[in-house]
C-alpha cells in the first residue's frame, strides 16, 4: 500500500456476506468492498438468481449452500471458512459481517476494525441508535429499540442495536460462535453466544442506508415486528 493511500492495511480482516437473490445489488457491492476489503467471501444461500455468478464476476470468494437455510446459517458457513484462513500467507484476524443489499457503508466497517485493533476489542457492534445518521421510522425505531431492550434483559449486555448486521469479530470470537437459529433470530443469538464470552466489545455508530431495493428486500417495518416476535417466542 502506498504511503498516500489513506486506508488502513486490512488484509487481516474478511467481509462475509450472506447473499439471497441479490443479482441485482451484488456486483456493485462486492466491487466497492474490494476497495477497502482485500478479502470478502459472499456465501450464497440457495439463491434461484444469478447471485452467485455476479458476486464471482466482481471479486468475491463465493460459496454456495444449494438449498435456503436462512441468513444465520450463511453467516456461520462464512465465519467458519474465515477461521480456516489463520494458516494462509497473511492470517485472518478479523471477520466483518455485512449485508449484501448495500445498506451499509464499507469505510465505516474499516473504522469498526480500526477501533477493535486500537482499543483491543474482541467485538465491535454496528449500532443506529447512538446518533441519528440513519434515517429511521419512528415506528421502526421502537420495534428494534424494543428488540435491543429484550436481548438486554435476555443477556444482560448492554447493547442498544441488536438486530444491526454490520459487526466486527475478532478470531477469538469468532470461534466461539455456533449459530442455530437459521432465520432472523440469529442476530439476538450471535449477542447472547458472544456475551458468554466475557470478550472485551463496544459499538459504533454507523450508517445504514435504506433504499427502495433493501425495504422490498426485507427491511422493511413488518420484517422488524416478525423479528421482535422471534426473539420473544425463543
Amino acid at each position: 500500500m502506498s504511503e498516500k493511500d489513506p486506508r488502513p492495511q486490512l488484509d487481516d480482516a474478511w467481509l462475509v456476506l450472506p447473499l439471497y437473490n441479490e443479482e441485482e445489488a451484488i456486483g456493485k457491492v462486492v466491487s466497492e468492498a474490494l476497495t477497502v476489503f482485500p478479502n470478502v467471501v459472499c456465501i450464497d444461500d440457495g439463491s434461484t438468481d444469478g447471485s452467485a455468478r455476479a458476486a464471482r464476476e466482481a471479486g468475491a470468494h463465493v460459496l454456495q449452500h444449494p438449498i435456503n437455510l436462512g441468513q444465520g446459517a450463511a453467516l456461520q458457513t462464512g465465519i467458519n471458512y474465515v477461521c480456516q484462513k489463520e494458516d494462509d500467507l497473511v492470517p485472518a484476524k478479523y471477520v466483518v459481517t455485512f449485508d449484501a443489499d448495500g445498506q451499509h457503508d464499507v469505510r465505516e466497517a474499516a473504522q469498526m476494525v480500526q477501533k477493535a485493533k486500537d482499543e483491543n476489542l474482541a467485538i465491535v457492534y454496528g449500532t443506529r441508535f447512538k446518533d441519528n445518521r440513519s434515517n429511521i421510522s419512528r415506528a421502526k425505531k421502537i420495534v428494534l429499540k424494543t428488540a435491543a431492550a429484550v436481548t438486554r434483559w435476555k443477556t444482560g449486555l448492554k447493547i442498544t442495536d441488536a438486530h444491526n448486521g454490520l459487526r466486527v469479530l475478532r478470531m477469538d470470537a469468532a470461534k466461539q460462535l455456533n449459530l442455530q437459529q437459521d432465520r432472523m433470530a440469529h442476530a439476538s443469538e450471535i449477542v447472547a453466544q458472544l456475551g458468554k464470552t466475557k470478550l472485551p466489545w463496544d459499538e459504533m455508530p454507523v450508517t445504514i442506508t435504506y433504499t427502495d431495493y433493501s425495504r422490498a428486500k426485507g427491511q422493511s417495518l413488518l420484517n422488524s415486528v416478525n423479528i421482535l416476535v422471534e426473539l420473544l417466542m425463543g
